[in-house]
């Protein structure tokens, strides 16, 4: 083994590498991210098998020993599931309680049926965000897309005036809210406070999303002028049932683990007592897996039982709720081996010693790396995972806020111009009916929005706090 690799893997070097190891890892880590596109773009490979596959090339091409980036590989799959599977699953089934049960179909209709025509933008907005804090991105689109195009056509809105907002609601959820999979993952790879990083998510995200909703909308209503396709409305999951579940019930279930988890935080900063009693029931009730099982329970009670599912049917809504997210945990937990091959490589000592030569502020590296992977391989969940392993080591000396800032920058980068190698771009285009450049100039200008206004906004308060 030579010099450099020994001097890669070794877990307790403190020496700073050599340029010429600056300029290997640099050219491994391009030539690995690079197979990781093309095997995604070109080859249209499943993102857990070009992950795995680029972490083995990286290793390869930074000189270290298969054997040892193997283990490293499968070590940081591991801890990642660990970490964040149990979450995933438990926000799956969550969203899927709510969608079939009709509790998600209760909160639009109650809350379109107070709205005005002029308030309807920001209606929609709120909606989206209240649906959108359970469930995954795709998840939110099938059951908000009926309502989108309902809206626009009963009421003759522009159908950009509409969906925008919705979009927006849900994609900024997706991106820096927990319990979604990327910043779960971002939380976890950073070292961040769970509850702290939910807080300052939620207060990032709402001037974000009423710039790239309600204000975008309005140009976005006037660049692509189309009607609402009669053939896209799908049938909504309460017109099978006969009954469901109330609206205060309903929010409440959605809103439980959020109330928790920011409770936790809320304490940890008032009393700052570990060993005070009040601070270690609030660390069990305000700990995410304890906060979304609670509100699972609570949900069978709420939601389920009151639209008259049998406790047969309730298993078998668990199963169905679970079963679409193998590809998501596979992809996190690949994502999870590709960062600890990066840590373990000397990858992130590297982007440490060069963010300090260059002066380049944590938060912008972390935006930076996030939106170059973005662009390149179209995963929002892949940017995430990846720059957060890029950038974890600059967290390790950050403040608890601090660190929380660096998941945002990393999730506001993970959402920059989403274009036709995302999955995300092709569903907005086909549910609305837009030919491309439509697509471009409405989906694809809000998440550049989203993405530059919640990467910038973190940056005064990493500045005074």
């Amino acid at each position: 083994m030579t010099r450099l690799s020994v001097e890669m893997l070794a877990a307790d070097t403190v020496e700073p590498i050599t340029s010429a190891g600056h300029a290997r890892l640099g050219i491994a880590v391009l030539l690995g991210i690079a197979v990781i596109v093309l095997l995604i773009t070109k080859f249209k490979l499943h993102a857990f098998l070009a992950l795995t596959i680029g972490s083995l090339a990286l290793g390869a091409f930074a000189g270290a020993p298969l054997d040892k980036v193997i283990t490293s590989f499968t070590a940081g799959l591991g801890s990642t599931v660990a970490g964040v599977g149990v979450l995933i699953a438990l926000g799956a089934i969550l969203g899927k309680m709510l969608a079939d049960s009709g509790g998600a179909d209760q909160i639009v209709d109650t809350i379109l049926g107070r709205a005005s025509k002029r308030s309807m933008p920001w209606t929609m907005v709120l909606i989206a965000s209240v649906i959108g804090l359970p469930l995954f991105f795709e998840v939110g689109i099938v059951l908000l897309i009926p309502v989108v195009l309902m809206v626009a056509k009963r009421g003759n809105y522009s159908l950009m005036r509409i969906g925008i907002p919705a979009l927006a609601g849900l994609s900024v959820m997706h991106g820096l809210v927990p319990p979604h999979p990327g910043p779960l993952v971002a939380i976890d790879a950073l070292g961040a406070n769970l509850g702290v990083t939910l807080a300052l998510g939620v207060l990032v995200a709402v001037p974000t999303v009423i710039i790239a909703g309600p204000v975008f909308s309005k140009y976005a209503a006037r660049w692509v002028d189309v009607p609402a396709p009669d053939r896209m409305i799908p049938q909504r999951a309460s017109e099978e049932l006969e009954k469901r579940p109330g609206f205060g019930a309903t929010l409440a279930t959605i809103l439980l683990p959020v109330v928790l988890m920011l409770a936790k935080a809320l304490v940890d900063i008032i009393v700052d007592d570990p060993d005070a009693l009040v601070q270690r029931t609030f660390d069990v009730i305000g700990n995410p897996l304890i906060a979304l099982l609670a509100a699972v329970i609570v949900g069978i009670f709420t939601l389920l039982r009151p639209a008259g599912f049998a406790k047969d049917r309730v298993s078998g809504l668990v199963e169905k709720g679970l079963a679409p997210i193998a590809g998501i945990l596979l992809i996190v937990g690949a994502g999870g081996g590709f960062k600890q091959t990066l840590i373990d490589s000397g990858v992130g000592r590297m982007v440490l010693e060069i963010s300090e030569d260059w002066s380049i502020p944590a938060l912008l590296l972390a935006w930076l790396i996030a939106v170059a992977i973005r662009l390149a391989t179209g995963s929002a969940t892949v940017a995430t995972v990846s720059a957060a392993g890029l950038v974890a080591p600059l967290a390790a000396d950050m403040s608890t806020t601090h660190a929380a800032l660096l998941v945002l920058a990393v999730g506001a980068g993970s959402l920059f111009f989403s274009h036709v190698n995302d999955a995300g771009f092709w569903l907005v285009k086909e549910y609305f009916g837009l030919n491309v450049g439509q697509t471009v100039k409405t989906w694809s200008v809000m998440e550049t929005i989203i993405s530059v206004v919640a990467g910038a906004l973190p940056v005064p308060p990493s500045l005074i706090i």
